[in-house]
């Protein structure tokens, strides 16, 4: 037989048995759909906000900065110092400058007209000074006027259209302290809106330095324009002997390429790799999907392969064959899967503008890369999910064509149990190894986990026998016996086609279990550590807002319904050459709101030089009272400090605790993330609550929470994280959804005679449908309680394996309402998967089934 008999053949065959493709097919074209969705969505993000951002800082030759950066544990970015505004008028008279001016910018969050906070979910909520000179101005002015008086305002367009406002109104700003301000002017940024969800308020420089800044003469950096015929670098050279010890200059390229990188190399790059990891989730399935369809139609085919063996067709072409089928439906269903794809990110590019996120202007970037690999991944998950029954379908003997044969040798042989049974063992010794010691280790128990999924893999068809008959067996009826046993006719079937249904619900299953241990665990910090009775909280999920004012504490603590009120601020410094969080407090009245457990030393009387530090970073760091550590701050000053206390609980406190006596020299903008309030002895609650209320009022309106209110508001981003992650998986599923459909229907095409039979001695056609669906019900429900078990599992190890041991451990928690709807939700997509293969069964006319070969 040459080679193009071959082809001949396999496309004969595809044009012959095209509808036994169709699941295939859409499995594909929606996996490389999403991916190729998500390549394109992150090149037109990427390309541009740097474009954005060029066009911003066009005019910008260099950036005079602060050189020293202090970065905490667990932050991407560190915080710099400030500079002399000043030294903006020395850097004009170097002759290679053209123009300077001081840059002042820090947190500012605008009111809408009904008095809500604007963003502060994620992006931050910037304020600065108004710079005059344009090309140094990153911002243009769209609307109205540029600010000149006190309280006058210029927003950037999409926050103004976010917060109800027009030029002429008049609103307030938290810097965190309430700022009345008039908008003169709206603004865009690169020719957009503004900077994705950024907001930014522009004011006058005398108002920035007030409202901005801990002390007036100060600027976040100075931005500097060339004289004609002068490059950045020689810019940035001619500046190096004009700067003062601790300040540089580089060039606007790279502060612009440094802008970007915040923006894609940290927010897209997560946002890509978020959305990566579930096309990969909606890949796997496809695999499986896939698999089970070429498995069946391979042993379908087993006397057409074994005629073909006897007529002369050697095993190599056999097995080219089925592959070249594979390698075809691929073909077809990746290319429409990238012509989708290339939809999809269109899709979003126009939805995210009405959801909040506005995509920057732009056409869609399509690359090569994104095009190439969406097309690789596809060809290859075909090719890779056939090779195994093209294998088996070469290995038919020619005898085979001479004999009925059976469709499937069963999967439950001893090796087989043997096999599953050392994986799933050597994967919960792992997992135990990872998680019980000690030190988690994350990679011994990603290993264990790993090994446990492909345990459940190989024990599937083992597991199938005695599940479906578990399941099965309160079915009563003689159509839900046959379906039981349909069913279990082929447990190797029944496993392959459930597998890809356990995996979106484990991969669901894990993110639900994770999700409420994060809600579990917080309520547990809340309820453990806040010994208060109401919280001013800040957002606590992403980098918005603008905090609360250092005044609102007091103001608080004066009334006489509050025994004790106090805030507790942010800062920043190396300890000891580390970066390392501070809270800015005053301890001795902290411990009275929140529970800090067992105090050694003393938190009163801390002064200027005192720390106090919580018990696991002082064991990690060699710390105990009456010891000293060198503090390096962001101004560049080190100071000495005595740790004069060491407390037990960190919940709520963070590791460092310094005085605002101690922080004051070293501040920049001031604010505080909480303000924690416990009633005088005998106020209501109400009481309490609603004096609280009218003060906070007069500060910007934050929000004056219970504890049980606090605790939801801190776990407020799980929930949102969930939603998104369900709408994601919601592919996966669906593809599962097909591979179970696609089954069914070779299934009802292999048993065509069969169900004539069945009809030819009374069974009806509602009796027939009956059974398809609850064969589909009983598969959906073994791949359903599969991935409720698995995914139950590797929730519980990643839970463990999550930083932190002690106090600080997370708190493992099952969502029983949740995985209850995510069971109801497999059981329902059993049923909706056996809708068309049912239809289809009962349509068949009796004679012709019954005279199927």
């Amino acid at each position: 037989m040459r080679a193009p008999a071959t082809l001949r053949l396999t496309l004969s065959s595809l044009r012959a048995h095209r509808r036994r493709f169709l699941g295939t097919f859409a499995a594909v074209l929606l996996g490389v759909a999403f991916l190729t969705g998500t390549l394109v969505m992150g090149d037109t993000l990427r390309a541009s906000f740097d474009s954005m951002f060029t066009g911003a800082t066009r005019g910008t030759d260099a950036v005079v900065r602060s050189a020293t950066t202090v970065t905490a544990a667990g932050e991407a970015q560190g915080t710099r110092g400030p500079v002399d505004a000043d030294l903006a008028d020395r850097i004009a008279r170097v002759p290679e400058v053209a123009a300077a001016a001081p840059l002042i910018e820090g947190a500012g969050q605008l009111l809408a007209a009904d008095g809500t906070p604007v963003g502060g979910k994620g992006p931050p909520t910037l304020a600065g000074n108004w710079i005059e000179d344009e090309a140094l101005n990153p911002y243009r002015l769209a609307e109205g006027r540029t600010p000149h008086a006190p309280g006058e305002a210029v927003v950037n367009r999409g926050a103004a259209k976010a917060a109800g406002l027009d030029v002429g109104d008049t609103t307030v700003l938290r810097t965190p302290d309430p700022v009345r301000v008039t908008v003169v002017g709206l603004a865009t940024f690169g020719g957009a809106d503004g900077m994705g969800q950024v907001t930014w308020t522009g004011l006058t420089r005398a108002d920035a330095e007030r409202y901005l800044t801990a002390r007036p003469g100060e600027a976040t950096s100075i931005a500097v324009r060339a004289g004609p015929g002068v490059s950045q670098e020689e810019l940035v050279a001619a500046l190096a002997p004009a700067l003062p010890e601790g300040v540089e200059a580089i060039t606007g390229q790279r502060a612009a390429e440094e802008n970007t990188e915040m923006v894609s190399g940290r927010f897209l790059g997560l946002f890509t790799t978020f959305l990566l990891v579930f096309s990969g989730v909606a890949v796997l399935v496809s695999v499986f999907t896939i698999h089970n369809t070429f498995a069946v139609l391979v042993a379908q085919r087993t006397r057409e392969n074994a005629l073909l063996r006897a007529v002369g067709a050697a095993r190599r072409q056999v097995v080219t064959g089925t592959l070249a089928e594979a390698l075809a439906v691929g073909l077809l269903a990746s290319a429409a899967g990238l012509l989708a794809g290339i939809g999809v990110a269109a899709g979003l590019q126009a939805l995210f503008p009405a959801i909040g996120f506005p995509f920057p202007e732009g056409d869609l970037v399509v690359t090569a890369g994104s095009l190439a690999l969406p097309l690789g991944v596809g060809l290859a998950v075909c090719a890779g999910s056939a090779l195994l029954p093209a294998v088996r379908a070469g290995r038919t003997a020619p005898l085979a064509a001479l004999r009925e044969t059976d469709v499937d040798g069963s999967g439950t042989s001893r090796a087989r149990a043997l096999t599953g049974g050392a994986l799933l063992a050597a994967a919960v010794g792992t997992v135990l190894a990872g998680v019980l010691g000690d030190d988690p280790s994350l990679w011994l128990a990603a290993t264990g986990a790993g090994l446990a999924v492909a345990a459940f893999v190989v024990l599937g068809p083992v597991a199938a026998s005695v599940a479906v008959r578990a399941l099965g067996r309160p079915l009563r009826g003689a159509n839900r016996g046959l379906a039981r046993r349909n069913a279990l006719r082929s447990p190797g079937r029944t496993a392959a086609t459930a597998t890809a249904l356990m995996i979106g619900v484990a991969v669901v299953t894990l993110f639900t279990v994770f999700g409420a241990s994060l809600k579990a665990t917080m309520d547990r910090t809340v309820d453990r550590s806040f010994a208060g009775d109401v919280a001013i909280g800040a957002p606590s999920f992403g980098a918005g807002g603008s905090g609360l004012s250092p005044r609102l504490a007091p103001a608080v603590a004066a009334l006489p319904e509050v025994g004790t009120a106090v805030g507790l601020g942010s800062g920043v410094a190396e300890v000891d050459g580390r970066g390392r969080a501070l809270t800015v407090t005053d301890p001795a009245a902290l411990a009275r709101t929140l529970d800090l457990g067992d105090v050694r030393g003393t938190l009163t009387g801390l002064g200027t030089d005192g720390l106090a530090v919580a018990a696991d970073e002082a064991a990690s760091s060699g710390l105990a009272p009456g010891r000293t550590a060198e503090l390096t701050f962001t101004d560049g000053t080190r100071r000495t400090f005595t740790v004069r206390a060491v407390y037990e609980r960190a919940d709520l406190a963070g590791d460092y605790l310094i005085t605002r006596e101690a922080w004051a020299p070293h501040r920049t903008q001031d604010a505080d993330r909480l303000v924690a309030v416990a009633f005088a002895d005998g106020v209501s609650a109400a009481d309490g609550k609603a004096a609280v209320t009218a003060v906070a009022d007069r500060y910007g309106q934050p929000e004056v929470q219970t504890r049980e209110e606090y605790a939801e508001a801190s776990a407020g981003g799980i929930d949102m994280m969930l939603t998104l992650v369900y709408a994601l998986l919601a592919l996966a599923v669906l593809i599962a959804l097909l591979g179970i459909a696609n089954t069914l229907t070779l299934a009802v095409h292999e048993r065509t005679r069969e169900l004539g039979l069945l009809r030819a001695v009374g069974q009806t056609r509602a009796q027939l449908r009956a059974m398809v669906r609850w064969e589909s019900v009983l598969v959906a429900a073994f791949g359903t309680l599969g991935g409720l078990t698995l995914g139950g599992f590797l929730g519980w190890v990643l839970v463990r394996a999550s930083e932190g041991s002690g106090d600080s451990a997370l708190a493992f928690a099952v969502p029983s309402v949740r995985l209850a709807a995510v069971a109801l939700i497999g059981l329902t997509a059993g049923v909706v998967a056996a809708w068309r293969p049912a239809r289809r069964a009962a349509r068949l006319e009796i004679l012709r089934a019954i005279g199927t070969e």
